[in-house]
């Protein structure tokens, strides 16, 4: 029953992407649009077949990059998000500098990182984290003010530390916040990556990009585009994933309003 009604719910996404699918097929194969500039669906399917070997080997490069950014991400946002709400001081001082770090586009710092950091990974894994850190430190913060003050309250008149309050009230309370972010996160980390390489490197998507390119092989790059997409559904899948196994109390909850 639940299975059932899960595919049912993603019905009208499918419905979607079959109707864009047929549009571009019609666009392209009915010459309304020329075919060096839009590729037919079958030419892209054609493209992505013929190279995937090339296209995963950089998939893997590009992924562990991501993936390096993402766990430096995590950490500082997690341990700055907390000292930031244990210490207001620290918060007043620092949130509107995070905020402001927010309006710098990526694409401005991608090239100073590679200037300081040459064309290895780090300055590709530093993007990323940097990318990657404000959703997570915003959507702990939200987390952590979102403790019920009551229950804390009581606990404290329990004789609860601080460090037991925050263990057994205030994470669990920011956990679902957490993977809200992280779900953000991880496309976010995928594109940092790619972006980064397109400024300099040797292997990765956003290398096999900017060749692909400038070959004027479009449909390679509408190709390594559906590999981005799927691989940034495949991390949040696996958040969600991880949600569901970090927060099994969320089932039964849903499962009281359901009945």
């Amino acid at each position: 029953m639940k299975k059932s009604r899960s595919i049912t719910n993603k019905l009208p996404a499918i419905a979607t992407l079959a109707v864009i699918a047929v549009i571009w097929l019609g666009a392209s194969e009915g010459g309304l649009v020329p075919e060096f500039m839009l590729p037919s669906p079958i030419q892209v399917w054609q493209a992505l077949t013929a190279d995937f070997p090339t296209l995963m080997r950089n998939a893997a490069v590009t992924l562990q990059e991501a993936a390096l950014g993402l766990a430096i991400g995590i950490v500082v946002a997690l341990a700055l998000a907390t000292l930031m709400h244990r210490v207001r001081a620290l918060y007043r001082a620092l949130y509107p500098l995070l905020v402001v770090t927010q309006t710098i586009p990526t694409i401005a710092i991608a090239p100073l990182l590679v200037l300081w950091m040459g064309f290895g990974m780090a300055p590709k894994v530093t993007l990323v984290a940097l990318t990657t850190f404000f959703p997570l430190a915003v959507s702990l913060l939200e987390g952590y003010a979102s403790t019920d003050r009551a229950a804390a309250n009581l606990l404290r008149s329990m004789g609860a530390s601080r460090w037991q309050i925050f263990r057994h009230l205030e994470f669990p309370a920011a956990l679902g916040y957490f993977f809200s972010g992280l779900r953000v996160s991880v496309s976010y980390a995928v594109v940092g990556a790619v972006i980064s390489e397109w400024l300099g490197g040797f292997e990765g998507l956003g290398v096999y990009m900017t060749r692909v390119r400038k070959a004027y092989a479009y449909d390679k790059m509408f190709a390594v585009i559906i590999v981005i997409v799927i691989v940034s559904l495949l991390l949040m899948a696996l958040v969600t994933a991880l949600r569901r196994l970090t927060m099994p109390w969320e089932a039964y909850e849903k499962i009281e309003r359901n009945d």
